[in-house]
């Protein structure tokens, strides 16, 4: 009875003068064809509207994948890419590894289009859209780099293994997976965008970034302070740059012995000169309370939203002028107290020594 017996054929690897010489002009070729079409894309990204295909990365992406292209070309030549390696080859990988880069290259920079095409001011949707695309399209070139690299029957083994690290991580990073899902939440509702001047809790600035686990406000100080998405979706957040036009509300005081409606009049016509002062809505001044020292009079302005500050300075300084011209006392707080028994004071005279000393 004959044993069974198995036999390996040996990979053969050709290092003859004539193959590498081969090799070595696939490699040079490539190169050059590389070259001339990098020249010739850069050339058209001059005369062409579709610039954000057309350029010079994608000239580069291109020469890049003309030289890695030559050089697995070459080794195969040579047969090393033939080499075995467990349950794939050394060709596989090879290939695989070059295809997640390339897919890399392509997902980097259609990311950073879509942020760039949207103008100077990215809305929050817009970077999210695009980090959500970035890293869809990152997950699916990696399984299928997996697959070109000749580990596809290993790659339910591998899923199966995610799934269990995957609920073990779930649990250790709870408030990563939060801020992720609020972030994905604040993309819908849109509270905010870049460059708004808003107010969360007692933080105040000028949102800065939008990220997929945080979003960073400027403050007035120009401190950077960083607020996790989850605090973020669950605060009351107040957007001061949501709508066009924003109201200016203002308290004056007068003095009681002053002419109220005259007052009322000044104000009327200081906020009809103000420029950034909005006809409509209707600038607002009238008399709204009667407090312990002032008869106070209530401002109510309209300004577009990007110079409220400016307007509400404005106004606060061209009132005060006008009234002190006016001769309109804005008086401070004052207080009468009356006494139910007649206030006595006694004044105590310093002992004669002391009158004596001073007189000597």
């Amino acid at each position: 009875m004959a044993a069974n017996s198995t036999t390996t054929t040996p990979i053969q690897i050709d290092l003859s003068l004539l193959t590498i010489v081969e090799a070595a002009l696939i490699v040079f070729g490539m190169l050059v064809l590389g070259r001339i079409v990098r020249k010739i894309i850069i050339r058209k990204s001059k005369e062409t509207s579709l610039t954000w295909i057309i350029n010079e990365d994608t000239a580069d992406i291109v020469f890049r994948m003309f030289v890695l292209g030559g050089i697995i070309w070459a080794l195969y030549l040579l047969g090393i890419m033939s080499y075995g390696l467990g349950p794939t080859t050394v060709g596989n990988i090879a290939f695989a590894m070059g295809f997640f880069y390339f897919s890399y290259l392509i997902a980097k920079k259609s990311r950073d289009y879509m942020i760039i095409s949207s103008g100077k001011k990215a809305k929050p949707e817009v970077i999210v859209k695009a980090k959500i695309f970035y890293y869809v399209f990152i997950t699916i070139a990696f399984f299928m780099t997996l697959s070109f690299a000749g580990v596809s029957t290993e790659l339910s083994a591998l899923l199966a293994a995610a799934g269990i690290t995957g609920i073990v991580l779930g649990f250790s990073a709870q408030t990563v997976v939060s801020n992720f899902i609020s972030g994905v939440f604040m993309y819908f509702d849109k509270p905010l965008q870049i460059g708004d001047a808003v107010k969360v809790e007692d933080i105040t600035g000028v949102v800065e970034d939008i990220r997929i686990l945080s979003t960073r406000i400027r403050a007035w100080d120009g401190t950077l302070i960083r607020i996790p998405n989850e605090r973020l979706f669950n605060s009351n957040i107040v957007n001061f740059m949501r709508y066009p036009v924003r109201r200016v509300d203002l308290e004056v005081g007068i003095a009681y012995a002053a002419d109220a409606e005259r007052a009322v009049e000044i104000i009327k016509r200081v906020l009809d000169d103000i420029p950034l002062v909005l006809v409509e809505p209707e600038p607002l001044a009238y008399v709204d309370r009667l407090d312990d020292s002032a008869v106070v009079i209530a401002i109510r302005a309209w300004a577009p939203s990007e110079k409220w500050f400016d307007v509400r300075i404005r106004i606060i300084h061209d009132v005060k002028k006008a009234l002190d011209e006016a001769g309109i006392e804005i008086p401070f707080p004052q207080r009468v107290n009356w006494f139910a028994n007649e206030l006595r004071v006694k004044i105590e005279e310093p002992p004669e020594e002391e009158n004596e000393k001073g007189q000597a």
